[in-house]
Parts: C-alpha cells; sequence; structure tokens
C-alpha cells in the first residue's frame, strides 16, 4: 500500500484504544467459552500472518483484538444451567404472547449472544426482567406483557 494513504499512527498500536470490557461478571457457557477459545487461535494465527508479512499496521489491529479475547477467556466463569424453577443464567425460557405466539430464548454470556439464534446476553433488559421468575409469571415485552412458558436447562 502506498505510504500516502496510511497515516503514521496507524501503525502504531499505542494509538489504537482498547476494547472496553464489561463490568459484569463474564458468566459463559460451555459453547461460550469454546467460541471465545477458538476466536484466541485465530487470531494468534491471522498474527503469525501479519508478522510474516512484516504489516505492522494489521498486527496492532489483530494484537488489539487479542488482548480484548485473551482478556475474556482469563475472566471467563463457566455457569452449567442446572434444573431449576426459577430463570438462571444458562436456561432457555418460552415466552406466550397474548396472541397466542411462543418465543424462545436462551439467557446466555455477552460474547456469545446472537439474537437471530434466539440467545440473548443475560445483561439485556429483556433477560434482567426475566431472571428469578417462574412459570406463570408476567414479564414486559415490547410494550406488552407476556407469560412465562416453560423453563428448561
Amino acid at each position: 500500500m502506498s505510504r500516502a494513504f496510511v497515516r503514521e499512527s496507524d501503525a502504531d498500536p499505542g494509538q489504537l484504544p482498547d476494547r472496553p470490557i464489561s463490568p459484569h461478571p463474564n458468566f459463559v457457557t460451555r459453547r461460550g467459552l469454546a467460541a471465545i477459545e477458538t476466536r484466541v487461535r485465530e487470531l494468534e494465527s491471522d498474527r503469525q500472518a501479519a508478522r510474516e508479512r512484516d504489516d505492522v499496521a494489521l498486527r496492532a489491529s489483530i494484537e488489539r483484538e487479542l488482548r480484548y479475547w485473551s482478556a475474556r477467556r482469563a475472566s471467563a466463569r463457566v455457569v452449567e444451567p442446572t434444573a431449576a424453577e426459577r430463570v438462571r443464567f444458562g436456561m432457555r425460557v418460552t415466552l406466550r404472547l397474548a396472541a397466542g405466539i411462543t418465543l424462545a430464548y436462551r439467557l446466555v454470556g455477552e460474547d456469545e449472544a446472537n439474537a437471530t439464534h434466539g440467545l440473548i446476553s443475560w445483561t439485556a433488559p429483556l433477560a434482567q426482567s426475566l431472571l428469578g421468575r417462574e412459570v406463570g409469571d408476567s414479564v414486559p415485552f415490547q410494550g406488552a406483557e407476556a407469560e412465562i412458558a416453560s423453563i428448561e436447562p
């Protein structure tokens, strides 16, 4: 790449601020921990490739991400969902809306949340309204009320 298109500070890792890390405890499921470990391995491989190409700017960007994911791996606490009557981390909760529609969500760690797959962060407002509740309780859901239809580990 032409030097004319690269800022001098792009290659300086000190110029890249670290990604903010959530102040919440880093609870993860086993699948979430495996995903974090996979991401760390991918980044370590990418960093080695950037070293071999002598791409200082790319390496600085990768190292920033690697610091974030390494910190998340180091602080991860695996929580196994257990059968319980009340909603807890890692559980699958099925909500029944007034129109008879049912929606299922699993409460997972912040880094593994993916709404398109029904995985919501345990720190999300919906998850916070579900924690500690039991089957039959009503919770606010998108401006209406939803009933907790089932709770599964």
